[in-house]
C-alpha cells in the first residue's frame, strides 16, 4: 500500500533548526508534487510549502519564506523540509501530502490525496 510517514519532529528552542523527513513507500516519488502542511490546535490545516516533480514550480507560504525549504530525494522517495530561524508561531503538526504531477494546481490540502499521519514540531523555551 501507499505510504507516507513523518519524523524528525521534537522540541525546540527560539532560532533553532529542525529537518523533517518523509519517507514513502508504494510509490516512485519523481512522479509526484510533493508539500508540507501543518496543523495547529483549534486552526485550518494550512499549506507551508509545495514542488513539482520537476522542482519547476515551488511554493511557500508567507510566514515561512526565507527560513523554510523544501526539497526531495527521488532514489530514495523522501521528502525534506528544512526549518530554520524556527518562532513559537510554526507550533504544529507538520504533514507531509503527495499528488500525481498533472494534477497538481494549488498548495492546498485539497489539492492533494495521499497523507501521513503527522510530526509534531514545539517551538519553545
Amino acid at each position: 500500500q501507499l505510504q507516507l510517514v513523518e519524523s524528525g519532529g521534537g522540541l525546540v528552542q527560539p532560532g533553532g533548526s529542525l529537518r523533517l523527513s518523509c519517507t514513502t513507500s508504494g510509490l516512485t516519488l519523481a512522479n509526484y508534487a510533493v508539500g508540507w502542511f501543518r496543523q495547529a490546535p483549534g486552526k485550518e490545516r494550512e499549506g507551508v510549502s509545495c514542488i513539482s516533480n520537476s522542482g519547476g514550480t515551488t511554493n511557500y507560504a508567507d510566514s515561512v519564506k526565507g527560513r523554510f525549504t523544501i526539497s526531495r530525494d527521488f532514489t530514495k522517495n523522501t521528502m525534506y523540509l528544512q526549518m530554520n530561524s524556527l518562532k513559537a508561531e510554526d507550533t504544529a503538526n507538520y504533514f507531509c501530502a503527495a499528488e500525481l504531477t498533472p494534477l497538481f494546481r494549488r498548495c492546498v490540502p485539497s489539492q492533494f490525496k495521499y497523507w501521513g499521519q503527522g510530526t509534531l514540531v514545539t517551538v519553545s523555551e
